[in-house]
């Protein structure tokens, strides 16, 4: 089972939200592995603070034009969609952050005068921590593309219950991360911008055709558009959390949840039930250890 925890925008509990959800199912025995797919910002680390004993690097393929070769017919620019590669006067000019690695340009050169070469665009490190399995991708300092490194990051799992980290937002990144999940829960705020996000997000899934349900955080601050519409929209709400200072104060001190305020073990508990009931999964085929 792959659950992704997404959000239109940042700083509603995401990662919040995954790390304790992930925490408490591998404390009763899931086979868990959390996955941070944030890989512009990643943060989960902070919280469970594993012990990271492997890293893979993720590049890329990007083409290199040899000059003496090439006779500037314009093949290769007029290949690539993305304008990664141009004939701009008596040149070829190459354009990495713009690449997607597809080998077009070189399978289209009369004169093969174009090849590969490897572009570090992020890491993929591996680690345990809390009784869990944890994967986190990292875009390198400078690089634009996240989907390649979120995509190696998902790659790399083996548990029966994958817990996916998403980045923020509704973009490529975002689509990656969830695509193919078998439920998204959306974590949004009653706020104008979580409301707004919010409707962005839903569209997302439903183009994405993901079953999906809702997190408020913050539950008790705000307004009620969020609740509306979710009531309109017959999306369902399966887990509401209050605005507490000693919440807050556990997130600021990098403290899980759970461990801060142990009477919402409980509560991460029944919405994973909720939504292995959406999904009409059976909780003891998930299990290793517990019947």
């Amino acid at each position: 089972m792959k659950l992704a925890i997404a959000s239109g925008k940042g700083g509603t509990g995401k990662t919040t939200i995954a790390t304790n959800l992930a925490v408490t199912l591998a404390k009763h025995g899931y086979d868990i592995t959390l996955c941070d797919t944030d890989v512009e910002a990643p943060n989960g680390h902070l919280f469970l603070e594993p012990e990271f004993d492997q890293q893979k690097a993720v590049d890329l393929l990007i083409p290199e034009v040899n000059e003496s070769l090439c006779t500037l017919c314009g093949r290769c620019s007029e290949i690539c969609e993305f304008n990664a590669i141009m004939v701009l006067g008596e040149s070829v000019m190459v354009f990495p952050e713009l690449c997607h690695a597809c080998g077009g340009c070189t399978q289209v050169c009369p004169e093969n005068a174009i090849h590969e070469i490897r572009h570090r665009t992020g890491t993929v490190s591996f680690g345990t921590a809390k009784n869990l399995s944890f994967v986190q991708g990292e875009l390198a300092i400078g690089e634009a593309k996240a989907p390649p490194v979120i995509k190696e990051v998902k790659r790399e799992i083996h548990s029966k219950i994958v817990i996916i980290d998403a980045p923020p937002g509704t973009s490529c990144p975002v689509v990656e991360a969830t695509q193919d999940a078998d439920f998204v829960l959306l974590v949004t705020e009653p706020t104008p911008f979580g409301y707004n996000d919010l409707v962005m997000a839903t569209e997302m899934v439903e183009k994405l055709e993901r079953p999906f349900g809702v997190l408020v955080n913050r539950a008790d601050s705000g307004d009620s558009h969020v609740i509306e519409y979710c009531n309109m929209k017959r999306i369902p709400i399966l887990m509401q959390i209050p605005e507490k200072r000693a919440i807050a104060e556990a997130y600021s001190a990098g403290r899980l949840l759970v461990e801060a305020c142990p009477e919402y073990e409980k509560q991460f508990l029944t919405l994973f039930t909720d939504i292995q009931d959406h999904l009409k999964i059976e909780s003891p085929h998930e299990r290793t250890g517990h019947h």
